[in-house]
């Protein structure tokens, strides 16, 4: 991943040598911008890059699938817009800070409008490659255990069976309560969905790269299924403690202090779930991009200066690159342990029960 990253950034770093009448001098070099690179690596993109070679880009090309209120539906592939520098039907890769990166028209006026765009970008491509990793790696399991499940596993499909039972019965069970089993597929589902995409986030090549749970709407998809779950399976008592609370009534009427507070929690519990993850795998993937760029916005300090800065910069990028393979597991079980709190605590029973004669 630093190798990739120094040879993106050391291509971007330097422009092209000039010459000025017989005299060949060197035209100043471009001045790295941080905040645009960082940027660009953690956004989506029409095309997925690879590498760059001889300063021209090496990518993949995604289907971009457009419909226009002027021209319908358009098809055609992002190579089209030969990496953002070229139109194609009318459509452009936007520079302009409103719709930066993402792709538009010009409507009668000449303004910028957006087409309704379903393409595939790097983060779809990538939640579909997660998705069928994630199917196989299951049914694989699930097809040994189909064969013999008597038989002792071994290798993959048993790290597999400790892996998958750890989640069961250190997070499902106690989580939930007597009626885990219900929502277990679920739980584990969104568990080693978020931990393969974090994974794949952290490998800096084809099919990695992506910065999926990175991305907030990937969170907000997944933080906003746990809402509907908890909140449509819920028990009767559970909404009870919400718009009647057992508390004193002059905390509940003529002002409904406490249900308000309560209703205003049902909404914050999935907040805290999607900017929990969005947040720190963001984070963690800002980190490794600002070491590395250090190495380049010192090279005007001098030789000893950058060298020095240079070492260090790699030593703490290789260093914060294992702290974030535990921050991918972290995150996925964070994630699935606090959906299955969020559901135990909807499944709630009356406090007081008649005891049958």
């Amino acid at each position: 991943m630093v190798a990739l990253l120094l040879n993106t950034l050391s291509l971007r770093a330097n422009e092209p040598v000039t010459t000025t009448n017989v005299h060949t001098t060197e035209a100043p070099k471009k001045e790295l911008n941080i905040k645009e690179l960082i940027l660009e690596h953690l956004g989506d993109a029409y095309e997925w890059h690879i590498t760059t070679i001889a300063e021209k880009p090496v990518s993949i090309p995604l289907p971009v699938i457009l419909y226009s209120k002027t021209t319908g539906w358009n098809v055609f592939m992002s190579s089209a817009f030969h990496h953002g520098h070229e139109a194609y039907n009318g459509f452009s890769i936007s520079e302009s800070e409103k719709y930066k990166g993402k792709i538009v028209e010009k409507d009668a006026a000449g303004n910028e409008v957006r087409p309704l765009d379903i393409s595939l970008t790097k983060n779809a491509v990538s939640l579909l490659i997660s998705a069928a990793l994630v199917i196989f790696i299951i049914l694989l399991v699930a097809r040994s255990y189909k064969r013999n499940s008597l038989e002792s596993k071994k290798g993959f499909v048993g790290a597999m069976e400790m892996f998958i039972m750890s989640v069961y019965d250190g997070i499902i069970k106690p989580g939930i309560g007597k009626d885990y089993k219900r929502y277990a597929p679920y739980l584990l589902t969104v568990f080693f969905f978020i931990f393969v995409n974090n994974l794949l986030g952290l490998i800096p090549i084809f099919p990695g790269g992506a910065n999926v749970t990175g991305n907030i709407a990937i969170t907000f998809v997944l933080a906003l299924c746990t809402f509907l779950i908890v909140n449509l399976t819920a028990t009767k008592e559970y909404f009870k403690e919400i718009f009647w609370p057992d508390v004193p009534w002059w905390l509940k009427v003529p002002v409904p202090l406490m249900p308000a507070i309560e209703l205003i929690g049902v909404f914050t519990k999935p907040f805290a779930l999607m900017i929990r993850l969005f947040a720190n795998i963001l984070a963690g993937h800002s980190i490794v991009l600002g070491l590395v760029c250090l190495i380049f916005v010192t090279t005007s300090l001098g030789v000893a200066t950058n060298a020095s800065m240079t070492v260090l910069s790699v030593v703490f990028t290789v260093f914060i690159d294992f702290v974030e393979l535990l921050v991918a597991y972290i995150q996925a079980y964070v994630f699935t342990m606090l959906s299955a709190v969020f559901i135990g605590l909807a499944r709630i029973e009356p406090h007081h029960k008649k005891e049958i004669a």
